[in-house]
């Protein structure tokens, strides 16, 4: 879907600096997932004036890995709201905790893969395609 963003140019050494210095647990899910996966996601995508972990632009989907900053109470309202704007934007936002990438890889990424079934599916029945195979 095509959308007119507001957009911090400032935000792009950022976006840049994060690409690089991606977390161990961003870097596991991206090269031994994301980076394969037959929908193609990006890295560090800016919307607004933020910047997602993963963004599939073909279903709208924003994977977000979160540490453990995430989960002061002051972070938690933030990522409310920032998950309101996304949301907002007609993205769907799926959030994942470093201990699940580490400890629970393979259910992270079947719940990944079962997502973009579930897009490809509605997309499909409405364009009359066939989602990917299993």
């Amino acid at each position: 879907m095509a959308r007119t963003l507001s957009y911090d140019g400032n935000l792009k050494p950022r976006a840049q600096e994060l690409r690089r210095n991606m977390t161990q647990q961003e870097r596991h899910l991206w090269y031994d997932y994301l980076s394969t996966c037959p929908v193609r996601f990006r890295r560090q995508k800016q919307f607004g004036y933020y910047i997602v972990d993963f963004y599939c632009a073909k279903l709208d989907l924003v994977v977000e890995i979160d540490g453990s900053q995430h989960y002061s109470p002051e972070e938690k309202q933030h990522d409310a709201i920032r998950t309101a704007y996304l949301n907002s934007l007609g993205l769907t936002v799926v959030r994942f905790s470093n201990y699940n990438v580490d400890c629970h890889f393979e259910g992270v990424c079947a719940q990944i893969y079962n997502m973009i079934q579930a897009k490809l599916t509605t997309e499909s029945d409405r364009d009359g395609e066939r989602p990917l195979p299993t």
